[in-house]
């Protein structure tokens, strides 16, 4: 008997990690998760990260903490002073954090794209509550953070943040498998929608950052909350924080994604395309001329 094809066993593959990360029970997971993150016990902790390296790439050598407590310091360590450099260009909007690019380009009218041939409404991303005109026709990037990353994400530019809207969902996985095979992903799983304006001219920019399996809790310093699937509300968080090009904002407890949304008239930088990774404070917009 001839051996399978590649393109055979890749689909197994595919259709394996697709079962055992999504075909669960993944709220029940996820919140299991987070309770087990929290146990403060060192060797447990030092157990769970050597397990942890043996299905990743973890790095911990840019960390500022070297011995952790509980898994979940580990998930949201911070940085070395200088392991991260912000491009200081006042024509660039960097990078809010480490990543791998996703689906990116331009907002065709409100539709954009999680995967080939999977377009979704940011109208439904954001909520009824949202106002979408400012971003139709606009761009947007896909970032996606794998358990390994730092967590951490960043401003982007010298700016506002003026609200919140919490939105509860599902945790999907949001690997590429779970894109091509999940229609409208990122508008099920749980996320938060960031309305910032940025820049001189006030420009209107959107971060949401979108939940997961094993991860269901967003943290940001402007928000004295833990936004979580158990959390119900205030969905609706008004806010007049002020913030820095590079300046920490927020966290997820875990590995996830973020999608940030811009006007019309920004444009992707040079190497920003699927599959690409990129570093917290890199180049990833330039804004309009």
């Amino acid at each position: 008997m001839n051996p399978p094809r590649l393109r055979d066993r890749l689909f197994l593959q595919e259709d394996l990690n697709f079962l055992l990360t999504n075909r669960i029970p993944r709220i029940l997971l996820t919140r299991l998760m987070g309770r087990y993150s929290a146990i403060k016990s060192p060797l447990l902790t030092r157990f769970s990260i050597a397990v942890w390296r043996m299905f990743t790439d973890l790095d911990l050598s840019e960390a500022r903490q070297q011995k952790f407590n509980s898994l979940r310091e580990c998930f949201i360590r911070e940085l070395k002073p200088g392991a991260r450099a912000v491009d200081p260009d006042p024509q660039i909007l960097t990078s809010p954090c480490d990543a791998i690019v996703g689906a990116c380009g331009t907002v065709e009218g409100v539709d954009v794209f999680q995967a080939k041939g999977y377009p979704y409404s940011i109208r439904e991303l954001f909520g009824p509550s949202q106002d979408i005109n400012p971003f139709t026709d606009g761009t947007y990037v896909t970032l996606r953070l794998t358990s390994a990353m730092y967590h951490r994400f960043h401003a982007p530019y010298d700016g506002q943040l003026d609200h919140v809207t919490y939105i509860s969902g599902d945790v999907w996985n949001v690997n590429p498998i779970a894109l091509k095979r999940v229609e409208r992903l990122f508008c099920k799983n749980e996320r938060a929608v960031l309305r910032t304006r940025v820049g001189a001219a006030q420009y209107p920019l959107a971060l949401v950052p979108v939940a997961a399996v094993l991860v269901a809790s967003i943290r940001l310093h402007a928000i004295n909350v833990l936004m979580h699937l158990g959390w119900s509300g205030p969905h609706e968080i008004p806010s007049a924080q002020s913030f820095k090009k590079g300046e920490e904002l927020g966290w997820f407890e875990h590995g996830s994604t973020i999608i940030v949304f811009a006007p019309k008239g920004f444009q992707l930088a040079a190497g920003i395309e699927n599959g690409q990774r990129i570093r917290m404070g890199q180049a990833l917009m330039h804004l309009p001329a």
